[in-house]
């Protein structure tokens, strides 16, 4: 006997609605838990130079009673890096400080730079997730206001870190130097790239690099949180050769093989998660965007983009445009 027409589709809809729950079962209890560590290798280094292990952090978005986060990101110190790079969006919770202390006090003393996403200022809010798809979200209006001070100071004071803010900074690690520019979120309009030539400037006149003779050539490298293409841009503009940002997720919530969904800010779907070159004025860097550590604690899951650190090994050899 066949199936009447209206059996049929309740039988469609039936099956459709297991397979959605499954799916943010999956994602919710499973995903957003599955921690991994994507490995890349950049040839940006000078001919000869050894090896940098560069840890990227980023969209931690810590809550206190995340634990099992804490301590997998405890765990990276085995990674051994010579450098860390977070992009901010620490906090997700008020009193998410006590959390990112516990999980980053393995890396006190090894050198770090770090830049603030929107979510190390204020804190979560409960959002509609298909706005993402009309563009960025708007400024909120009514968040808590977090304890960025306290969050900043044990970035500086206890780990030893340097801020990226709309400022420039330098750095000789393993017999490499390199020169750092970023920006503050430009999620917000916070990023000031009126201000990066004249900070750059002062920061390769205090370095002295430039007046001597022998040496490696520094290595240029952007670090942001948003990556809105006004700010890859003028970081290559500005001779960047490598480019860390977070704040995309990955899309957080994808459909397995394809680009990400929604990005959060203008970059190419194509282009929010992992390593890429971007394009401009015939000069071109690498482009690592990390889909991140964690999610709102509003929408606690993830599909087919599970969190990750991601381990860049910088290496000796040529640039290449291709």
């Amino acid at each position: 006997m066949t199936p009447s027409p209206v059996r049929a589709t309740a039988t469609t809809l039936g099956v459709a609605a297991i397979a959605g729950a499954a799916a943010f079962a999956w994602g919710a209890l499973v995903e957003r838990n599955r921690f991994t560590i994507r490995h890349e290798t950049v040839p940006v280094l000078d001919p000869g130079a050894r090896p940098l292990t560069v840890l990227h952090l980023a969209d931690l978005h810590m809550a206190p009673w995340q634990h099992r986060k804490q301590e997998w990101v405890r765990s990276l110190a085995l990674v051994e890096p010579d450098l860390i790079v977070n992009t901010g969006d620490n906090l997700g919770h008020p009193d998410g400080v006590e959390g990112v202390v516990r999980a980053l006090q393995p890396f006190s003393g090894i050198p770090g730079v770090f830049v603030n996403g929107s979510n190390d200022y204020f804190g979560p809010q409960l959002k509609n997730p298909f706005r993402y798809f009309g563009g960025p979200s708007a400024k909120p209006e009514s968040a808590s206001i977090l304890d960025t001070e306290r969050l900043e100071g044990f970035f500086e004071q206890q780990l030893g870190w340097l801020s990226l803010n709309n400022t420039a900074r330098a750095m000789d690690i393993r017999g490499s130097r390199l020169e750092f520019f970023g920006t503050n979120d430009a999620h917000r309009g916070w990023d000031r790239l009126d201000r990066l030539p004249g900070v750059i400037e002062e920061m390769r006149e205090n370095v002295g690099w430039q007046d001597e003779i022998a040496g490696p050539e520094p290595v240029a490298i952007g670090v942001t949180h948003a990556p809105y293409r006004r700010v890859l841009d003028s970081f290559v503009n500005y001779g960047a050769e490598m480019i860390f940002a977070g704040h995309t997720h990955g899309g957080q919530v994808r459909i397995p093989g394809q680009p990400a969904l929604v990005t959060n800010c203008d970059i190419p779907r194509a282009q929010a998660q992992g390593l890429s070159l971007w394009h401009h004025a015939r000069r071109a860097a690498y482009l690592n965007v990390s889909a991140g550590i964690g999610t709102s604690i509003y929408a606690p899951v993830r599909f087919a983009c599970p969190p990750e650190a991601v381990v860049v090994t910088l290496t000796a050899g040529d640039f290449s445009y291709s």
